[in-house]
């Protein structure tokens, strides 16, 4: 539960402008309100993080590090903040903040959670990880004030979702070695399913009883479930002897290691903006709050179909040749179909198509870390990698909505532009990396140690062969 936290988070529709962000929310019921703000013509911004979707009218279905479980369900959290007034005087931005917060400390919070899991065992970091999470759920559940908030949603839970996550993301990776991208594919997947179940859940949950109940309901699954799951899950540290150190900054001297963190800037760059965007481009196309929902509910549907099938053919044709080869296709499905979508048939064919690829990185990070850096030095590795995408998953929200030109059907015409243009330029890195393994490969089978020459890269960049 806690990994599918991580690889995506949902923040609910926002007003489009400081008046309505002001305006008093609290005469009549949620569905008048929505009624009235659907005749009004308003424009929700339904905000997505690391792998979220849109599954209600305000709320959407969610998740990242991201890709599911409880980060999908802050997006009904949120959509409650905003239409209850629930924390007097807060605003709009700083609801968002709480969740960017918690994505944001789940990946700066790797180091420590991998020096934990390395010097005690990646159970000791779990059960800290549950420990802040389910404490953070119980006192948000008591929260009166925004700042209360920030600490016990925000920064404890967001804690706790990174040890748990951190701690856990290469075990797979230790069982598999043929099969490994389909195992990494198969487990991301879960993210998607369990997001929408979350999603769902919480809606229910607050409607029927109360937001209070909703934090406490959730704490005590979340606790059953990690729980269980911590005395299940088995490492193989004794087995592969891993790096003991929570980074290593050899590593990055690495240029080919460089390569797979600018891979992982740019597709989050990429990434969490689509995630933000296409519900709201869909009621600017004309569409109705619903239909925006079942969009977003597309792109999860997409991810829990694809990250296997994706893992799955990394493993046929190369983990490093399937990363490049589909974060290429992500950009091409942007400029291709979702530039030209204007209505809900070929819109959901897009959350569809696109949703099966967009998260490659989540599906494919470990397994193309363990192919640069070799499993030793994994652990390592992806605590630089988290720590490197941390800037991305706390601007890239900003970023999308500082480009949007206006409300029209149009606006999102430079985001779009954004989006393709980030993942062309992280296929491309993940390119030269390619180029670097063929070429590590050859070396190793001739026992060559020496420079090649440029003319010897060019042929390279074109060579074919299952990387």
């Amino acid at each position: 539960m806690g990994d599918t936290v991580l690889e995506q988070q949902t923040s609910a529709p926002l007003p489009t402008d400081e008046v309505d962000l002001k305006r008093e929310r609290s005469a009549g019921s949620d569905e008048t309100i929505t009624r009235r703000d659907a005749e009004a013509g308003s424009a929700y911004s339904i905000e997505r993080k690391e792998g979220s979707d849109a599954v209600e009218a305000p709320p959407s279905d969610p998740a990242s590090l991201p890709d599911g479980g409880y980060g999908w369900s802050f997006s009904i959290y949120l959509s409650h903040y905003l239409n209850n007034n629930v924390f007097p005087g807060a605003t709009s931005l700083e609801y968002s903040f709480v969740g960017g917060l918690s994505i944001s400390l789940a990946l700066f919070i790797a180091p420590l959670a991998t020096y934990v899991s390395r010097h005690y065992t990646f159970r000791t970091a779990m059960w800290i990880g549950i420990a802040l999470q389910v404490g953070g759920l119980i006192g948000a559940s008591f929260t009166k004030e925004i700042w209360q908030l920030f600490l016990s949603q925000g920064v404890a839970c967001g804690s706790g979702m990174g040890f748990i996550f951190v701690s856990t993301f290469g075990i797979p990776s230790q069982w598999f070695s043929r099969r490994r991208g389909m195992a990494n594919g198969i487990v991301t997947a879960g993210s998607g399913i369990g997001g929408i179940i979350w999603a769902l859940g919480t809606n229910a949950i607050i409607r029927n009883l109360s937001l209070q109940w909703a934090f406490r309901i959730t704490a005590i699954c979340c606790f059953a479930v990690n729980t269980t799951a911590s005395l299940l899950i088995r490492d193989r540290n004794k087995h592969v002897q891993p790096n003991q150190k929570p980074f290593d900054l050899k590593i990055l001297v690495r240029p080919e290691y460089i390569l797979v963190m600018l891979w992982g800037v740019f597709s989050m760059l990429g990434y969490i903006v689509l995630l933000y965007s296409l519900p709201n481009y869909a009621i600017l196309q004309g569409m109705t709050t619903d239909q925006a929902s079942v969009v977003g509910a597309m792109l999860s549907l997409g991810m829990t179909f694809g990250r296997p099938l994706v893992g799955g053919f990394s493993d046929w044709t190369g983990r490093i040749n399937m990363a490049t080869g589909a974060t290429w296709f992500v950009a091409f499905t942007v400029f291709a179909i979702w530039i030209p979508a204007k209505t809900y048939g070929p819109l959901i064919f897009f959350a569809i198509i696109n949703g099966a690829v967009c998260g490659t990185f989540w599906t494919c990070a470990g397994s193309v870390s363990a192919e640069v850096v070799g499993l030793k030095d994994l652990p390592s590795a992806l605590s630089l990698l988290w720590l490197s995408v941390v800037p991305p998953c706390i601007f890239s929200e900003a970023i999308g909505l500082e480009m949007r030109e206006d409300n029209g059907r149009d606006s999102y015409l430079p985001v779009q532009i954004f989006v393709g243009v980030m993942y062309i330029a992280a296929g491309t890195c993940m390119y030269l990396v390619r180029a670097w393994k063929i070429t590590q490969n050859v070396n190793q089978r001739e026992g060559y140690s020496g420079r090649r020459s440029i003319n010897w890269w060019m042929k390279v960049l074109l060579a074919r062969g299952k990387v």
